[in-house]
């Protein structure tokens, strides 16, 4: 009896010790649950955010941003465009916008960070103010390189609108006196860049202009000795009129000859013993003679005026070519050294650099909503992926 006693009271031991525990595992794995979501909630929103305040609050050194525009013109008239061309300007393509990227291109490169760093004034303007997260690090990386890459990312921004042409740049600095100096000095060695690109352009149009000239007048040259060695050579001025000349002599001698040949017959007709007859034939022979010397010298062989005047003819039309050759080069470079004494190119400043009297950047406070909408955002994606494994396990 005593036995059976003791095993009632065991139990009803376990029986309480059993109503005492949790009803089954599923009330811990819950509690689990919830404490890794709130560790994953931590490291992603309240951890990340909570840097950002501190941050952007106290710490983020203030950044003035000096802002200007300008705008790529050329001094050349446009010529009339089709509607091809229209269209395509209308949809951005026109010249001022090509003439804007070298400019743009030229602010974002190492010449422009050289010259603008004489005497190391980026390196230590940008090194020795700030925080330590937004200044230039020349402790780790102080090489050109590093400073060049740093220019692009964190001081200077150029963007182009295409609608209008008009480029908007800013320059970003720990001062508003630096960020304006620096925007200031930027202009100008643009606007010394479209000089250059004037100047070679100019240079190099004249340049060619009178290359043409030159050879057209030495061809000039050498046609007109050309023509005048065979005038010597030959002895022949000009064949046509020339031709024309002895054409007439020879006219005028068969009108002699026709003459001298009617008196003839009428003396042999009505006195045949007269003694001008031996005369007049000896006339009608010289008259022959002469026209035939005379016919000979304009349609003869190749010293004859014809067999000349093709060759005369060819040198004429050389020195003919040569000279308008010649003609045409000297308009070509009269108008080429009027284009060069015009600007082709200017730089148009629409808007003048600023002196900023307040920093614009950091935005904190849009700083912050952005890291924590960013974490929220990546909490809520690890959460589900981690929901979906633990239903995958289970």
């Amino acid at each position: 009896m005593e036995e059976l006693f003791s095993l009632d009271k065991t139990l009803e031991t376990v029986s309480s010790n059993n109503e005492a525990l949790p009803p089954s595992g599923k009330k811990k794995g819950l509690v689990e649950r919830i404490k890794g979501v709130n560790r994953i909630f931590a490291l992603t929103v309240v951890v990340p955010t909570t840097i950002a305040i501190v941050y952007f609050g106290l710490i983020a050194s203030d950044v003035y941003v000096s802002e200007s525009r300008f705008v790529v013109r050329t001094a050349q008239r446009q010529s009339q465009v089709s509607v091809v061309g229209a269209l395509l300007q209308g949809s951005g393509f026109s010249r001022a916008q090509d003439d804007t990227y070298p400019v743009i291109d030229y602010i974002q490169s190492r010449d422009a960070l050289k010259e603008l760093n004489q005497n190391n004034f980026i390196r230590d303007e940008y090194s020795e103010h700030g925080d330590f997260v937004s200044r230039f690090r020349r402790t780790f990386d102080d090489s050109f390189e590093s400073l060049w890459r740093y220019y692009g990312k964190h001081i200077v921004s150029a963007d182009l609108d295409s609608t209008s042409a008009i480029t908007t740049l800013q320059v970003r600095a720990f001062s508003a006196d630096d960020a304006a100096k620096i925007n200031q000095a930027l202009l100008a060695m643009s606007e010394r860049l479209i000089n250059r690109m004037n100047d070679r352009g100019a240079i190099d149009t004249v340049r060619f202009a009178q290359r043409q000239v030159d050879s057209a007048a030495a061809k000039a040259k050498d046609a007109a000795a050309a023509l005048a060695m065979y005038r010597n050579s030959y002895a022949v001025f000009d064949p046509e009129r020339q031709s024309a000349l002895q054409l007439q002599q020879v006219s005028t001698l068969q009108t002699q000859l026709f003459a001298a040949q009617t008196q003839l017959t009428q003396l042999q007709s009505i006195a045949p013993q007269n003694p001008q007859i031996p005369t007049l034939r000896t006339t009608i022979s010289s008259l022959q003679q002469q026209i035939k010397e005379a016919t000979s010298g304009v349609t003869g062989g190749n010293n004859s005026l014809s067999g000349k005047a093709a060759n005369y003819a060819r040198l004429q039309l050389d020195a003919q070519f040569a000279d308008k050759q010649l003609a045409s080069a000297m308009a070509a470079l009269e108008g080429a050294q009027a284009n060069a004494e015009r600007k082709q190119l200017y730089l148009e400043r629409l808007v003048q650099p600023n002196t900023p009297d307040v920093a614009t950047e950091p935005k904190r406070l849009k700083s912050i909503l952005e890291v924590f909408a960013l974490g929220t955002i990546i909490w809520g994606v690890l959460s589900l992926l981690l929901a979906g494994m633990r239903e995958h396990h289970d």
